[in-house]
């Protein structure tokens, strides 16, 4: 029999679907990658990382550097410094997994004060400033912190110094992400150069920012929020000393700890100027922060039951407080404003769409660490060794304790839709939004959008399908084929395989989240699309052994009933893990904390039997949504 002409359906999507895939821009010379998929792999990696030079780190005891961070997300072990400092035995960590690509994200702000600090005989290194820094670290924590602008005396007129010390720790980071990035043809790690700007209103409300560079092409000099007071001189910095005069350069940049903010990340009004947006503020921001981080050591920022939503898991690693100065003052803590959370932004992204005819919170979703510690990617609850920065201070803590504020987590991972594992084709996916945020497991988590699907996209060819039927995460649904016909949402998730001594959690349901603008306000709805909440899984919290059933991949598609062509909406997914034990709850059964004994409950572990913070966590990752709009025709330049 002769074999047939025709093409198998899945084969020719696929076939479709690479002739349609947009190839890499190069904006830098390197090998060709031998690995590479025109309809793109999950890519997981950390872009919150801090290491001896961010002034938090620094007077915790961390001395790790940039060169050893990227060491250690490839893979080698790395001697924790902070805890040989307290005179306990130096402890070595190592990732069971390496890492496809990291940044380090260093505090910009005080590279040269710390330099000059350091370095005997430099300006200012027997300042009042400098003796208490090395002397008193944790009062430097706060003394210099508080700072901002204008720079300290010893900084010389202009701040000319410091900013000319703070060269050189600059240059070091450059240089280890050069050194660490794999440009063979074998792409196995993949750097970015970057650096955090650090900026916090009132009551330290915070609006911190990572900046996340394309390539090599870079500033000489970070801007930092001692320079550039706000978001808008951010950019303005960036369009002038990046996008204006280095060719090749760009840059993305990412708000983080929305959840921190007071309020203030996603207020309506322009920080410098105060005003009302505007539609060309609007293209602006959307342009150049796509991504917001939804997930880090300080907790999650998604959303928080009764704080704007009735939504059952929004309570999972949440803090007792809102700002900054929550953290060290009972006294400043407060309600959280529903404007903290990722969620209540997009929604008002939507309403400013109808009123502006553009989104200023046109954002996708990743997680990171925020490592304070240089140990980027390290995620896992068992073991988990505390978060470095504004957690517990070394030498005020005792040996035998609780390595973080109990409210803290190990932090997530960013995950990245990419043909590659190279900086272009990385960069350009966090520009697309074609993103993903994890709470750590290395979940696999697709989502397309289109008008056709139907259950049978749940096959071999989803994604060759998702790609030439629909848009995935991140992009903008186009306009309706036909009379009646209403968005269908395709989500696909497989759990973490996990390694030999940590096996992979089921995953127990999946989940679409649609906002939507009616009578001139946002609205959300919560979909169970696939799996099962009452599956009968639990978890004995004393020996933290898990029980009951889940999903070896959970798949579905959802077709929204109740679509109106007239409104503004967007969707996106999120897929939950079986229950398992928090990192606390390992912490305090490996120190026998048994709550109902008091004898077990030693000074330093009293946080263990607080109820206030669960026992137990459900694992999670977001897609990035996709949005429609009446007319799909919403620009997204940055508006230089």
């Amino acid at each position: 029999m002769r074999r047939s002409s025709v093409l198998p359906v899945w084969l020719a999507l696929a076939l479709l679907a690479a002739a349609a895939a947009p190839t890499t821009l190069r904006s830098e010379e390197r090998a060709a990658c031998t690995v590479r998929d025109p309809l793109r792999r999950p890519w997981f990696g950390d872009l919150h990382v801090h290491t001896r030079y961010s002034l938090d780190a620094s007077t915790q005891g961390t001395r790790t550097r940039p060169s050893e961070a990227y060491a250690f997300a490839r893979g080698e072990p790395l001697g924790l410094h902070p805890f040989s400092e307290r005179g306990e035995p130096g402890r070595t960590v190592s990732l069971a997994r390496p890492l496809d690509f990291a940044a380090v994200t260093d505090h910009s702000e005080l590279f040269g004060e710390l330099s000059l600090c350091n370095t005997p005989g430099a300006p200012g290194f027997d300042s009042t400033v400098c003796v208490i820094y090395r002397g008193w670290p944790r009062l430097a924590f706060f003394f210099m912190n508080a700072r901002g602008a204008p720079r300290f005396a010893f900084c010389g007129e202009d701040g000319r110094e410091c900013i000319a010390a703070g060269r050189g720790p600059w240059r070091e980071m450059r240089e280890a992400a050069e050194a660490a990035y794999d440009r063979s043809a074998a792409c196995r790690f993949t750097t970015f150069v970057g650096y955090e700007w650090t900026k916090s209103v009132e009551t330290a409300s915070n609006l911190h920012r990572n900046v996340i560079f394309r390539n090599a092409a870079v500033p000489e000099i970070p801007a930092s929020a001692v320079d550039a007071l706000t978001p808008e001189d951010l950019w303005d910095a960036l369009d002038a000393e990046c996008r204006g005069k280095l060719p090749g350069c760009d840059a993305v940049v990412i708000p983080h700890n929305s959840n921190l903010s007071g309020g203030f990340m996603f207020a309506p009004e322009e920080l410098r100027s105060g005003q009302p947006f505007t539609a060309a503020y609007a293209r602006r921001r959307a342009g150049n922060e796509p991504l917001v981080e939804v997930m880090q050591h300080k907790g999650d920022s998604e959303c928080r039951l009764g704080a704007g939503t009735t939504d059952e898991l929004c309570t999972s690693e949440l803090l007792p407080y809102d700002t900054f100065a929550g953290r060290f003052s009972p006294f400043a803590r407060r309600d959280p404003d529903p404007r903290n959370f990722t969620r209540t932004a997009l929604g008002a992204g939507l309403v400013h769409q109808v009123k502006l005819g553009v989104n200023p919170f046109r954002f996708g979703l990743i997680g990171s660490t925020d490592t304070h510690l240089g140990t980027p990617g390290l995620i896992e609850e068992r073991g988990y060794p505390g978060h470095g920065g504004a957690g517990i201070p070394i030498g005020e803590t005792l040996p035998d304790s609780l390595l973080d504020p109990i409210e803290y987590n190990p932090g997530g991972l960013a995950v990245i839709w990419a043909e590659e594992n190279s900086r272009d084709a990385l960069f350009d996916a966090l520009q697309r939004r074609e993103t993903y945020a994890t709470t750590g497991p290395r979940i696999a988590f697709r989502l397309f959008a289109g008008w056709d699907f139907d259950a049978s996209s749940c096959g071999a060819d989803f994604a060759a399908r998702g790609y030439a039927e629909g848009v995935p995460m991140g992009g903008e649904l186009g306009a309706p084929p036909a009379p009646g016909s209403a968005p269908t949402l395709a989500a696909w998730a497989l759990p973490d395989p996990g390694v030999a001594d940590a096996p992979g959690v089921p995953l127990q349901r999946l989940q679409i989240i649609k906002l939507w603008v009616e009578d001139g306000a946002a609205h959300e709805a919560v979909v169970d699309i696939a799996g099962d909440a009452a599956n009968g899984a639990g978890v004995d919290t004393n020996s933290c052994e898990t029980t009951g059933a889940g999903a070896a991949q959970l798949c579905a598609v959802w077709r929204d009933p109740d679509f109106d062509p007239g409104e503004h909406a967007l969707y996106y997914a999120r897929v939950v893990q079986n229950p398992t034990c928090r990192w606390s709850t390992f912490a305090c059964n490996a120190a026998g904390v048994r709550c109902e004994d008091a004898s077990t409950i030693r000074a330093g572990w009293e946080a263990c039997c607080d109820d206030a913070y669960p026992k137990t966590v459900q694992e999670r990752a977001w897609t990035s949504p996709i949005w429609y709009s009446p007319q799909s025709n919403e620009e997204s330049p940055r508006g230089r």
